[in-house]
């Protein structure tokens, strides 16, 4: 089967909603396709967690528009979000809407201290079939007077703290908020897998 029938196929799938949306990931029951991902993050150097995430319809329409349509440009860059939120992610969060529903930390003095939302760098997949940046995290430092509490990491493709283009890869939602004081660092990884 060739590349362009396999986006077709799963592009209709995904129109028609003939995919299941499971706490592994968005499976294809027709192609025995099954789209993964997974948070990982620890504070202060401590011990990691790791949190299954939610794939947009967003974020997969991207994926496949990317890898299967020739002329469709690959996103510059690739970028991790805070968001401090009540909401769990749903799939049709786009990136327009994002900043909003999550309620995406965006201030420097009472979140954390970079401009922009950190870049997710992965290393190239070969044996495994994922990609991921556990070689080398995102780390945050975080600014604030009091205390600030996180609920959520997201994936997407903008590097603007609270922007509104690009697209919304993934979200995931902590079982417990990660709460932080002045000076504390949060490691952030993402793992996105295809079985």
């Amino acid at each position: 089967m060739n590349k362009q029938r396999i986006k077709n196929d799963l592009q209709k799938d995904l129109h028609n909603e003939i995919y299941d949306q499971t706490e592994e990931g968005i499976y294809f029951p027709r192609h025995g396709i099954i789209a993964t991902g997974e948070y990982f993050d620890r504070v202060n150097d401590g011990e990691w967690t790791r949190t299954k995430n939610l794939i947009t319809k967003e974020g997969l329409l991207d994926v496949l528009n990317t890898y299967f349509i020739a002329s469709k440009a690959k996103p510059a860059g690739f970028y991790l979000a805070l968001f401090n939120g009540s909401a769990a992610p749903a799939s049709n969060w786009k990136a327009n809407n994002f900043a909003t529903v999550a309620n995406e930390i965006t201030s420097l003095t009472e979140g954390y201290t970079s401009a922009t939302r950190p870049a997710f760098t992965p290393i190239q997949a070969n044996e495994d079939t994922y990609i991921e940046n556990l070689a080398s995290t995102a780390r945050v430092v975080f600014a604030t007077a009091s205390q600030v509490n996180v609920t959520g990491t997201a994936l997407l493709t903008h590097s603007a703290r609270g922007g509104t283009s690009g697209v919304l890869i993934s979200a995931a939602k902590y079982a417990a908020a990660r709460t932080f004081q002045n000076d504390d660092t949060f490691d952030i990884g993402y793992r996105f897998a295809l079985a």
